[in-house]
């Protein structure tokens, strides 16, 4: 009976192992994953405004057709 109950022990330690490695190895990939979603939120943002036209552009006519 104390040889099972120690092998109950040392099961239930190595389940909690495992458990506390694999949630610190998806909590270190939050940073990136966050960074990531923003640099793609400005990426669309960019891709969505029209070009900006310099100031010097606006006031200048188009070019006559020969």
């Amino acid at each position: 009976m104390d040889g099972t109950a120690i092998i109950i022990i040392l099961a239930i330690a190595g389940v909690a192992s495992v458990l506390l490695f694999a949630l610190k190895g998806l909590l270190d990939q939050v940073p990136d994953v966050i960074e990531s979603a923003s640099k793609a939120r400005d990426a669309w943002g960019s891709f969505r405004k029209p070009p900006a036209v310099p100031p010097a552009q606006q006031d200048q006519e188009p070019p006559a057709a020969a």
